[in-house]
């Protein structure tokens, strides 16, 4: 691979992960090494199992007794990206959607299946995992980006080996706080039990100090609202955190984590594929939504309100027709509200106003689009649209908004990256490092240019 984000962020996690100090005990070994030390002592369970060796737990904070967990003994991995596990089955999604709202801001996730894998040692095994990658968007703009590491047990439980996460503020880094590796920073994390029951407790993740999380099942063979149906068979759990704080957290058979609450906080699934897709070739209508979108971005800026307004009308229309069929429960509203917010501006003739919901239109038809086209096909078509979100944003002086769309563009390339030939990954990587270049020199004008070149080199792939 070329220069590409994926490279950076795990070579990250190869050469240590990064987090708070967990601090030493009196012999000057860590509080991971301690648990370690006490755990080997005991040697292998009643049935003859090695038992992982668990991490020292601060004294004031509360865990569930041992007996009640489901977790303790080292799983063999045998097949391990074969995941079969139907409540998170990593390994038979491209791509997933949630939305939601944090803060009391609009929030939306897009987790993608990366087709690298990658080798880690645990308990004298090496194991192949899965590469999973998590982009976060809080009120449009880039939150967080993971890159997770998952591996099927040969007893059907799926096992976290890792993971290496940014925070961005303000178009960049902010902190690195909560990256671990297993080995390193701790034991691997059961993500979910082969065949979970009510009561049953697993740390989802184990290093005290860089990410922890207990799990307790409160109940199974729920019926949950699924993105076009009722979706049998999910499973409810409270999520314990070392602050004290919990989340409750929903399950779902073909889907995975399927819903979050934390207080007011709210991150729920809208689509995910192949699980939702839909037979047939792409509708018409999501075509005129995303195509007469970018058309507006266009029209707008030259001031061209006759050409705008016909094409809202055809938008409408198509959208009118579309919501006839079989339209994600929770896309159907936003794509409401970017659709009336568009046609407000259009109406108004407020040229940044309209480019900006043109946008917002364009991502929700893409999105609704997942069911038919192939994920990949998909992100080129994202990352055009965040190209011309740059060209906004530039537009506007916004040095950190041009930041985190660059960011955004790279994290987007890591899933594409496979799909295309020699030459096409060699000029994607120059435009995006000419982008990177030009942020790094706060040259906005510089951005501009690249990202003008970007799409025109996806709309050649297009084409």
């Amino acid at each position: 691979m070329q220069a590409g984000t994926l490279v950076l962020m795990l070579a990250v996690m190869t050469v240590g992960a990064c987090g708070p100090d967990t601090g030493a005990g009196e012999d000057g070994r860590s509080p991971d090494a301690l648990g370690q030390a006490s755990q080997a002592a005991s040697g292998v369970g009643d049935a003859g199992s090695r038992m992982i060796p668990q991490p020292l737990i601060p004294s004031d904070m509360k865990v569930a007794p041992e007996v009640e967990r489901v977790d303790l003994t080292v799983p063999t991995f045998s097949n391990p990206t074969r995941v079969t596990n139907p409540l998170f089955p990593v390994s038979r999604q491209d791509s997933i959607l949630m939305v939601g709202h944090v803060d009391g801001e609009p929030f939306r996730t897009e987790v993608t299946l990366l087709p690298q894998t990658r080798i880690v040692e645990w308990q004298d095994q090496r194991i192949e995992t899965l590469v999973s990658q998590y982009t976060a968007y809080l009120d449009g703009r880039v939150q967080e980006v993971a890159y997770d590491l998952y591996a099927q047990a040969d007893d059907g439980s799926v096992w976290y080996f890792g993971e290496d996460v940014a925070d961005f503020e303000d178009g960049a880094i902010l902190t690195k706080e909560g990256t671990w590796l297993v080995g390193k920073d701790g034991p691997a994390a059961m993500i979910m039990p082969s065949n979970p029951r009510v009561g049953d407790v697993y740390r989802t993740e184990n290093s005290p100090g860089i990410a922890f999380e207990e799990v307790r099942v409160r109940s199974i063979d729920e019926t949950l609202d699924g993105p076009l149906g009722p979706v049998e068979g999910g499973l409810v759990a409270e999520e314990h955190h070392m602050d004290g704080s919990t989340e409750d957290k929903l399950f779902g058979p073909g889907y995975g984590e399927f819903y979050t609450s934390d207080g007011s906080d709210v991150e729920a699934l809208a689509l995910a594929v192949p699980t939702d897709a839909l037979p047939g070739p792409l509708p018409e209508e999501l075509d005129t939504l995303h195509g007469r979108a970018l058309g507006i971005f266009d029209a707008a800026k030259a001031g061209n309100w006759s050409v705008s307004s016909v094409a809202v009308h055809e938008m409408t229309a198509a959208w009118k027709s579309y919501r006839t069929g079989d339209v994600p429960r929770r896309i159907e509203p936003l794509m409401n509200h970017a659709l009336a917010r568009l046609t407000d501006a259009v109406n108004e003739r407020d040229s940044e106003r309209a480019r900006q919901a043109a946008l917002d239109v364009a991502m929700w038809s893409l999105d609704l689009q997942l069911q038919y086209r192939p994920q990949s096909d998909v992100d080129l078509a994202r990352m055009d649209l965040w190209s011309a979100q740059l060209v906004l944003d530039a537009a506007a002086d916004d040095t950190g908004a041009v930041g985190g769309d660059v960011f955004t563009i790279a994290y987007i390339r890591d899933r594409v990256l496979d799909t295309l030939h020699g030459a096409d990954v060699v000029r994607m990587d120059t435009e995006v490092q000419h982008l990177q270049v030009a942020v790094a020199d706060h040259d906005l004008a510089a951005a501009s240019d690249a990202a003008g070149r970007l799409r025109h080199l996806l709309d050649e792939q297009r084409t």
